[in-house]
C-alpha cells in the first residue's frame, strides 16, 4: 500500500490524476473479510456491515496521510501516517460502532515471547513498532524497485535495529520473568474452570433443556472442585435461565448452586448471567416497559459464595448490533434486520465502572466478559480499581471452529502481559484455559469437548506502567493528529488567499 500511494503520488506530481481511494478501500476490504470472514457465521448482516464499514474508516487515516504528504513532503507524511494511524485505533475503541478486532498490535499476540514490552506501551505499541518498520522496510526496497538506485546494505541497519532490539529485549524479561519469584512466597488460589460446550444455537436457548444445563455444569465442576478450591468459574450467561436481581434467591438454578456451594465453605463461584431489573419508572434510555414494569436486561457476571451478598457486574462494553443498537436516532431502521439476525430488540443495559469481585482475605478478581477482553485499557481499569486476577467468561460457539475463537483466545495473552496478572478462562465452548503473567496459555482444552481444568494461580498486587497510564500512546497521537490537521488547514487556507 506504501508502494501504491507511492507511485500515485508521482503520477500525481505529473499531471496524471490516479485516485488514490478505490485501490487503498479494495485492499482494506480484502484485509477485513480475509481476517475476520467468520463473523459471518454468526450474523451474515452484521458481517457485512463490518466488512464494509470497517474498512471504510481505515480510508481515514491513510487518505489524511496521503494528503499531509502532498502538502508538506515524505518525513511529515509518514509521520502523520504513524499518528493518524494510531488515533484510529484509539478512537475506534471509545464509541458505540468499536470494532477494535484489527488493531495492528492485536496481531502479535500469538507470540508472547516477543511482546513483553506490552507491559510499558500496551497493543498500541504493537502498532507504532508496525507500522515503523513497515516505513523502514518500504524506505529500504523502494529505491530498488523504482530502479533509481542499487540495494545500499548501509540502509537495513536501522530497520534491522528497531526489528531486533525489543524483540531481544522481550526474550531476556520472557526467560527471566519468574526467577524474580524464585526466593519470593507467593501466594496461591486454586481455581477451576468449566467448559460445558453448550451448542449456542440449538441447545443453549431451549427452555427444555436448561436443567440438564444446569446438570452439567454441576457435574462438570464436582470433577475438580474439592475442599481447597477457592473459585469457580463459569462462562458467559452461564446460568441457564435469566434471573431477576430484585430475587435472585428464589431463582431455582441460584438455589441449586447454594446447595453445591454447602459442601465448599470456602468456594466462590464467579459466572455469567443474562438479568434483569425492575425500576419504578424509566431510569435509562434502554429501560423498557414490560407487563406493567419497567425492566433493564442485562448481560452481566455475578460471584456467589457462602454469604448471601452476590455482587453484580453488568457488562459494559456491547457487542454493536448483537447487543445494543449503535446511535439509535441513526440506525433505528436496521433494527428489524439485526432481531432476524439474532440481535436484541432493545440494547442491554450497561455500566460504566469496572466492578472488582472481592474475597474475605481482600483477592479481587476482574470479571471481564467476551467482547470486552479485547479492550486494553478497559481491562486494566480493573486492576487499578484492585483485580489481582482477571476471569474471562465468553461464548465463542458462535463462530463455530474457525480463527474467531483463536484470535479471541490470543487477545488474552496480551491482557496477562500489559498487566502482569494471571488469566482463568472459561467458555462456554471453544478454548479454555489458564494465561500466566507472561502471556502462556496453559492447559488449552479442545474445541467443541466438554471440559474442566484447575490450576494454582498467582495474585498479584503490582502494577505495570501500562496498566498506571493506559492508552497514553493512542492520547499523544490524538494530540499530534489534531495538530498536523490543524497545520494542514491552515496551509489550505493561506493557498487560497
Amino acid at each position: 500500500m506504501l508502494y501504491l500511494e507511492h507511485e500515485i503520488f508521482v503520477a500525481n506530481m505529473f499531471g496524471k490524476k490516479w485516485r488514490l481511494f478505490p485501490y487503498i478501500y479494495v485492499a482494506f476490504l480484502i484485509w477485513n473479510i480475509s481476517t475476520t470472514w467468520w463473523v459471518w457465521n454468526s450474523t451474515s448482516i452484521g458481517a457485512i456491515l463490518a466488512f464494509v464499514l470497517n474498512a471504510l474508516l481505515m480510508c481515514i487515516p491513510f487518505m489524511l496521510f496521503h494528503h499531509v504528504r502532498t502538502k508538506f513532503g515524505k518525513s511529515l507524511g509518514y509521520l502523520s501516517l504513524i499518528v493518524f494511524w494510531i488515533t484510529f485505533e484509539y478512537l475506534h475503541m471509545r464509541w458505540d460502532l468499536s470494532w477494535p478486532w484489527l488493531t495492528l498490535g492485536n496481531g502479535l499476540s500469538r507470540f508472547p515471547y516477543f511482546i513483553q514490552w506490552y507491559e510499558y506501551t500496551g497493543h498500541l505499541g504493537g502498532s507504532l513498532w508496525i507500522l515503523v518498520m513497515n516505513i523502514l522496510i518500504f524506505e529500504t526496497i523502494n529505491p530498488v524497485l523504482s530502479f533509481s538506485e542499487k540495494f545500499n546494505f548501509k540502509k537495513i541497519i536501522l530497520p534491522s535495529v528497531i526489528l531486533v532490539v525489543p524483540v531481544l529485549i522481550s526474550l531476556f524479561i520472557y526467560s527471566d520473568y519468574y526467577s524474580q519469584f524464585a526466593l519470593v512466597k507467593r501466594v496461591t488460589k486454586n481455581v477451576v474452570a468449566v467448559q460445558p460446550n453448550i451448542d449456542p444455537y440449538n441447545e443453549k436457548f431451549d427452555y427444555s433443556t436448561l436443567d440438564a444445563q444446569m446438570t452439567r455444569m454441576l457435574s462438570l465442576s464436582a470433577q475438580k472442585v474439592d475442599s481447597t478450591t477457592d473459585y469457580l468459574v463459569w462462562p458467559e450467561t452461564a446460568i441457564p435461565e435469566p434471573i431477576w436481581l430484585d430475587s435472585i434467591e428464589s431463582n431455582p438454578y441460584i438455589i441449586q448452586i447454594r446447595a453445591f456451594l454447602k459442601k465448599y465453605p470456602k468456594l466462590k463461584i464467579v459466572t455469567g448471567v443474562a438479568a434483569y431489573h425492575t425500576f419504578d419508572s424509566k431510569k435509562t434510555a434502554t429501560t423498557f416497559k414490560e407487563g406493567g414494569m419497567w425492566v433493564e436486561e442485562y448481560n452481566a457476571a455475578i460471584q456467589l459464595d457462602s454469604s448471601k451478598k452476590v455482587p453484580v457486574y453488568y457488562k459494559s462494553i456491547l457487542v454493536p448490533g448483537v447487543e445494543s443498537i449503535p446511535y439509535p436516532a441513526f440506525f433505528s431502521f436496521l433494527e428489524p434486520l439485526l432481531i432476524k439476525e439474532g440481535g436484541t430488540s432493545a440494547s442491554y443495559g450497561r455500566q460504566d465502572y469496572r466492578s472488582v469481585f472481592y474475597s474475605k482475605d481482600g483477592t479481587g478478581v476482574a470479571p471481564v466478559i467476551c467482547y470486552e477482553s479485547i479492550f486494553g485499557e478497559y481491562v486494566s481499569d480493573y486492576v487499578k480499581n484492585g483485580a489481582n486476577l482477571i476471569f474471562i467468561m465468553t461464548n465463542d460457539g458462535w463462530w463455530g471452529n474457525t480463527d474467531g475463537h483463536l484470535q479471541h483466545l490470543y487477545y488474552g495473552t496480551m491482557r496477562a502481559i500489559e498487566n502482569r496478572r494471571y488469566i482463568a478462562r472459561a467458555a462456554n465452548t471453544g478454548t479454555s484455559c489458564f494465561i500466566n503473567e507472561r502471556g502462556d496459555i496453559l492447559q488449552p482444552t479442545e474445541w467443541w469437548q466438554p471440559a474442566v481444568i484447575s490450576d494454582s494461580i498467582n495474585p498479584n498486587a503490582k502494577q505495570t506502567f501500562y496498566t498506571r497510564y493506559g492508552d497514553y500512546i493512542g492520547f499523544y497521537a490524538l494530540l499530534i493528529s489534531a495538530i498536523l490537521i490543524l497545520l494542514t488547514v491552515v496551509k489550505f487556507i493561506f493557498e487560497r488567499v
